[in-house]
């Protein structure tokens, strides 16, 4: 009898930062290198899941974790560093804690800025990128979301936001979700703002977000040229805060990479559209050729 591997299952991750709660879907072993989704501020990782799914109908194996961008359940120790350099750090340490290598990474949205944090460090377990819709160079936060980022510095502001998000009417409204997806699921964005209501969570969500700085990206970018793997950037042409000309800037920072525009899809590209963004992971693999050394 075959096993259904496609529904993600959960586990925790003890981490010198705290424990970190992932998903994971696709065969134990498989012929293919592993996946590692990033997401962004104000989701977890279920964020990813109509792209695990399909991975793992292909047999591809993949580990979604729930960063602490404002959306993840436990709280983060007291000393650990939640600055966006500090956040891929963490990335990076739950994937030597799983001990795996050959990694194709896949950042959207503020998870997309982490990712290129990873890619302008140590790639030694990075074999391959995959980027949607997210912030880059001097685009961090966005000017449309400038306000939003501003607010989420202050823990009082912050405070007074939490009840407010659990109305669907603001929630799904121009100034929170309404603007970032096509098909959004009230119960899942519920979900998402549900931990706004616990201090220690707003805590190190206001820590990150003190810190966001286009200076940080810029200088990321510097650096992109020295990997050499598979980049692919797939944006939607309908995104109201990342444009494809940032995009398209993006894939001619990577000597590898190739960009593909998706018509009609906005931020949340990854939930509006997963079968395009799975199989642009895919096709990631499929360029990769072995590294010498």
């Amino acid at each position: 009898m075959t096993t259904n591997h496609a529904t993600p299952n959960i586990a925790v991750a003890d981490l010198p930062q705290g424990k970190v709660t992932y998903r994971f879907a696709g065969p134990a072993t498989s012929s293919r290198p592993p996946v590692v989704f990033v997401h962004g501020l104000l989701v977890d990782a279920r964020f990813w899941d109509p792209v695990a799914t399909r991975l793992a109908a292909e047999g591809i194996r993949s580990y979604a974790p729930t960063l602490p961008l404002g959306s993840h359940q436990s709280p983060m120790n007291a000393d650990a560093d939640l600055s966006p350099q500090g956040v891929a750090a963490l990335v990076q340490d739950f994937i030597e804690a799983l001990g795996l290598s050959k990694v194709t990474i896949a950042g959207n949205d503020t998870g997309g800025a982490i990712c290129q944090l990873m890619l302008g460090g140590d790639t030694s377990r990075i074999s391959a990128a995959v980027l949607t819709d997210c912030d880059a160079f001097g685009t961090f936060p966005p000017r449309g979301l400038a306000p939003l980022f501003l607010a989420l510095r202050h823990p009082a502001v912050v405070a007074f936001l939490a009840p407010q998000l659990r109305s669907k009417l603001v929630r799904h409204g121009p100034l929170a979700y309404g603007m970032l997806s096509t098909g959004l699921d009230s119960e899942l964005t519920r979900d998402w703002v549900e931990p706004l209501g616990t201090k220690a969570i707003r805590h190190d969500l206001v820590r990150f977000a003190r810190q966001v700085d286009s200076r940080v990206l810029l200088d990321a970018a510097s650096r992109f040229g020295q990997f050499a793997g598979p980049v692919r950037i797939v944006w939607g042409d309908a995104d109201s805060y990342f444009g494809v000309k940032l995009g398209q800037q993006l894939s001619e920072a990577f000597p590898g990479a190739s960009l593909t525009t998706v018509p009609g899809g906005r931020t949340f590209l990854p939930l509006d559209h997963p079968d395009v963004v799975a199989g642009q992971i895919m096709a990631a693999m499929d360029d990769m050729v072995p590294r010498r050394g």
